[in-house]
């Protein structure tokens, strides 16, 4: 019998994509924070790229609690879609976005690339009030959940 979308072959190579690209607005945060984690988690068994809708300027707040863990983003630059589509392309299994501008963009991707998309509604740390200290818990809120969605969604076990 021939094999059929939605088969177990089919599912389990879904599963665990080759290449993924998360995407938020300004490729500042949450998308910094996300492609650095994964490249940690899983270093070359897996494309990490990311993009933002417009490209914000960088934020210490994202080097300092991704210095906390020992990830260095300090030479990250931020980037838009089209840039990294100019210079690298939209080879990428999976686009996960982080906000719900990118959300929005992601899916306009889909009608010209075959990528799948998903959506993981993710706090923007940069409205966090309060002093230095509480703007940092935020941003770690942040990093701390990313990393459990990041494990649990590219691990490579079943």
């Amino acid at each position: 019998m021939p094999s059929v979308a939605g088969s177990p072959v089919t599912q389990k190579r879904s599963a665990r994509p080759q290449s993924v690209l998360f995407m938020c607005g300004q490729n500042v945060v949450r998308s910094v924070m996300a492609a650095a984690l994964a490249r940690h988690l899983f270093g070359k068994s897996i494309y990490i790229g990311s993009a933002g809708v417009i490209a914000g300027e960088p934020d210490p707040f994202v080097t300092a609690v991704m210095d906390e863990v020992g990830l260095d983003v300090s030479k990250h630059r931020p980037q838009t879609l089209e840039e990294l589509e100019e210079y690298e392309g939209l080879g990428f299994d999976l686009v996960i976005s982080l906000a719900p501008s990118a959300h929005h963009r992601a899916l306009e991707l889909t009608r010209t690339n075959a990528l799948d998309v998903e959506y993981w509604p993710t706090v923007d740390p940069t409205r966090a009030g309060g002093n230095r200290e509480q703007k940092l818990e935020a941003y770690r809120t942040v990093r701390d959940e990313l990393e459990q969605q990041i494990r649990a969604r590219l691990r490579t076990g079943p």
